[in-house]
């Protein structure tokens, strides 16, 4: 017996033992798309066709098992009626059960990651052996769907309906120790000793030695737990499970309901219900918009990997600052393995920016994700300093000083006298124009921005920043340290607030608005929330500084007074002027007192509320409903979004989506500004503005959105970008108001 597929290529080995081996031709991974799958109808029909074939062996010629699922292919599969979809499924139910079905014993070898489809192919062989390099698990709840493939039925009979709702809820990846303790793999070994492990493995069930059928038998069968303990498993989890993911994200508890109506059946019949409530996520928005954003990922992941070919090899780096954003820096870089200096030129910043870094590290010790050891080693690669003396080696330089103008350009001139002549320059700014800052320095084309987002180690967005003069080295390298300290970074032109800032202000200019009108910020919070922002602006503002959103704001009314330049005394100035700077000192919109570990809890303050009074012009919060609040907190958002596309401050929708889902917490599950207005309709949209006209420019839609609400079209269609391009947008004016 002999087949080679594009996928999939079968042997039958000594002792009557097939092997089924994934290598999917041209990718560097295994996946399930549609070559695999047909490959695999083939070649399972083969082996059961074959006579004398006593067992079975998995195995991968990849570095990995199978990655999943092709989420390509899904989005197109998703757009069938429910009925053809459950259709679909159930074809691949059939697959996998036909494997199951086998009257010979079968083992699966996980040799790497083994995750979504991957895992649910390897559940329905008798054994797995698991390398103990590999991760496994299934993470569809954070794609808005669930395992599609079994995966419920079959994890709950492997290792339980407790640990099945774990995983499948949870959506994470587990090593092979928790792996082997929860029951979901048989044995686990060395790397070097899988194949010969998991081939012993069978030849004792082929021998007779291990019960195999009697495996078989319990995964194909009902639950073995009566109607009170189903009810209290299920139910249960259901309560926890749904309060922790909200009504927003309904995929886990859709899992546990579907797992729990099956749990009293037979295979057959609980692979239908699961597939009928597979069909049903896959086809809401939440499961469209989490892929897109997952299928948005790839393509901005795609885009910065093009561009850092390019780049000059990064060995060494530097921070120019410490205390807590240059120690959330350094960390970041030091832990993935690229060496950092940490200078400033106050022994106390020293102190607080390592203390930053080993407070990081010690949680992750605490959560057992590192040793002590492991631990150590970081903290050597980061070297505290109080002078210039070793900073000719390092390849990048990250300036993280105060936010302030005048003293930037002095730090920048300062070091770059004292840098090699390649070295790249970078600052960590988050308002100020990366062209003016360049003003004072001899290499112009080695400097470019790298706006971090605090806390450095939770923010995955770094938006590095092109002015006038930086050079494509510059970018590229910066794009490539980004990608090496495990960020997101996203290339944009040089204006006032850069991208993200610069749509985030207009939002916090809506918030104001209201305010103004009368409407309790208490209000405006909860509204928000509910839309699904991790927190309102009132909290958003205390937790990024308001003495911080004080001077940005006073930078992007500069640079955009048309729309965002207040007339009046808005809420931010209130709160500044009695320095009430958020959590930083403990009070603003909230006050907060720290709990036990340290944290600080917001509380409602009424002082606040007496405070933001006399600020309100006239009071409409009578006549102001949630959905008007919605409004003039998105359209201005979506307004600056546009505004930013037309003036090619980023490329691509897709950047702005990504770039806001990433760096402010934009809620997941609407896919991003983008996805949210195509969703409700550019027309819609632009007819809200109308409503609220009188407010000024910042409701004005742009020329683009009046030409898509015209002709019916949506950004995503018109935005619409095939393959990656390294190009930068063209450079708008910097500085400019548009």
């Amino acid at each position: 017996m002999r087949f080679d597929g594009q996928a999939i290529q079968c042997s039958l080995l000594d002792g009557g033992i097939a092997e089924l081996r994934f290598d999917l031709e041209g990718d560097s991974v295994n996946k399930f798309n549609k070559p695999t799958l047909d490959d695999l109808r083939e070649a399972v029909a083969l082996i059961k066709a074959e006579p004398g074939v006593k067992g079975l062996l998995v195995t991968s010629g990849k570095d990995c098992f199978i990655v999943g699922a092709d989420i390509t292919e899904f989005v197109e599969y998703f757009k069938q009626p429910e009925e053809q979809l459950v259709e679909w499924i159930m074809e691949v139910h059939k697959l996998f059960s036909t494997i199951e079905d086998f009257d010979f014993p079968t083992v699966t070898a996980i040799n790497g990651f083994a995750l979504g489809g991957g895992l649910e192919f390897a559940l329905t062989t008798s054994y797995r052996v698991m390398s103990s390099a590999a991760k496994i698990g299934l993470p569809e709840t954070k794609l808005g769907i669930f395992p599609g493939w079994g995966g419920p039925m079959r994890l709950s009979r492997v290792a339980g309906a407790d640990n099945a709702i774990e995983w499948i809820a949870g959506g994470e990846q587990y090593g092979a120790d928790v792996a082997l303790k929860t029951g979901v793999v048989d044995a686990v070994v060395a790397p070097e000793k899988l194949r010969e492990a998991a081939l012993n493995l069978l030849g004792q069930a082929i021998a007779g030695k291990r019960d195999w059928k009697a495996r078989r038998l319990e995964k194909i069968s009902p639950l073995k737990l009566n109607p009170t303990e189903t009810m209290m498993v299920f139910e249960g989890a259901k309560g926890f499970v749904g309060g922790k993911a909200g009504p927003n994200y309904p995929s886990p508890v859709a899992a546990i309901t579907a797992m729990q109506q099956g749990a009293g059946r037979g295979r057959e019949d609980a692979l239908k219900i699961e597939a009928q409530a597979f069909a049903r996520m896959a086809r809401t928005p939440t499961a469209f918009n989490l892929v897109t954003i997952f299928l948005g990922d790839q393509f901005v992941g795609k885009v910065a990997k093009k561009m850092a070919k390019s780049a000059s090899k990064i060995e060494s780096a530097a921070v120019l600052g410490a205390g807590i954003m240059g120690g959330g820096i350094a960390y970041q870089s030091a832990s993935k393995n690229v060496p950092i200096l940490m200078k400033d030129i106050n022994e106390k910043a020293i102190a607080l920016g390592l203390s930053e870094a080993q407070k990081l590290l010690a949680k992750r010790v605490e959560r057992g994700k590192m040793t002590a050891d492991g631990m150590a080693d970081v903290l050597t690669r980061i070297r505290p300093t109080l002078s210039f003396g070793d900073f000719k080696g390092v390849d990048i330089v990250v300036e993280a000083v105060v936010e302030n103008e005048k003293v930037k350009k002095s730090v920048l001139a300062e070091v770059e006298g004292q840098v090699k002549d390649d070295a790249i320059l970078a600052s960590n700014t988050s308002t100020i124009s990366i062209t003016r800052l360049a003003e004072g320095l001899k290499r112009p084309e080695n400097f470019c921005g790298m706006h971090f987002f605090n806390p450095v180690h939770k923010m995955p967005l770094v938006e590095v920043i092109r002015g006038a003069k930086s050079g494509d080295r510059a970018v590229a390298t910066t794009v490539g340290y980004a990608l090496a300290m495990g960020k997101t970074p996203i290339v944009v032109n040089d204006c006032p607030g850069f991208l993200v800032n610069r749509v985030l202000f207009p939002y916090f200019a809506g918030f104001i608005g209201l305010v103004s009108e009368g409407v309790d910020f208490l209000k405006i919070d909860k509204v928000m929330e509910k839309f699904g922002w991790p927190m309102g602006p009132g909290y958003l503002l205390d937790v990024v500084g308001i003495d911080t959103g004080h001077h940005a704001n006073a930078v992007m009314a500069q640079g955009y007074p048309d729309r965002m330049a207040a007339k009046e005394k808005t809420a931010i100035d209130a709160m500044f002027e009695v320095e009430r700077f958020g959590q930083k000192n403990g009070k603003g919109f909230y006050a907060y007192v720290p709990d036990k570990k340290g944290v600080p809890k917001k509380t409602v303050d009424p002082e606040a509320q007496q405070i933001l009074k006399p600020l309100v012009r006239v009071d409409n919060s009578a006549s102001i409903s949630d959905q008007d609040i919605i409004d003039r907190m998105m359209l201005p958002l979506i307004i600056e979004c546009s505004r930013c596309l037309e003036d090619r401050i980023a490329n691509t929708p897709v950047e702005i989506d990504i770039a806001l889902v990433y760096g402010l917490g934009f809620p997941p599950f609407r896919g991003g500004p983008f996805r949210y207005a195509d969703a409700v309709g550019l027309k819609a949209l632009c007819e809200k503005a109308t409503k609220f006209a009188s407010l000024g420019k910042l409701y004005e839609p742009t020329a683009q959105m009046l030409a898509l609400a015209e002709t019916g079209g949506t950004f995503h269609e018109t935005g619409k970008v095939k393959e990656p391009s390294t190009q930068a947008p063209q450079l708008a004016e910097v500085g400019g108001q548009r």
